[in-house]
């Protein structure tokens, strides 16, 4: 394979990774704990929602709903990264991708 040969591959691959990501950033990541919170985040890290079940607005649950929302939203991130991560995979065959 020649340069110019590879550099073409490199911007296929590149224009890729980057339409990849986009449809990442827009995807929405849904996580429930407990029946009680449930966190819509997107691909691009943008917290959309935090609902907290009806039921659960108890001050008896307060503790309780200050714990599970931020470990469903540590959940979803987890989600983001690791789907992010596959494209990278997929896309350049690196788990760090090109860092494009």
């Amino acid at each position: 394979m020649n340069m110019q040969q590879m550099m073409a591959q490199a911007q296929k691959m590149q224009r890729e990774l980057r339409k990849a990501q986009a449809e990442l950033a827009k995807k929405e990541f849904v996580v429930s704990k407990g029946g009680a919170v449930t966190v819509k985040v997107l691909g691009s890290k943008e917290i959309v929602e935090v609902n907290i079940d009806k039921d659960a607005f108890d001050p008896d649950n307060k503790e309780m709903i200050e714990e599970l929302i931020p470990l469903a939203l540590n959940e979803a991130l987890a989600q983001i990264d690791k789907e992010n991560e596959e494209i990278n995979e997929r896309i350049t065959g690196q788990a760090g991708g090109f860092g494009f």
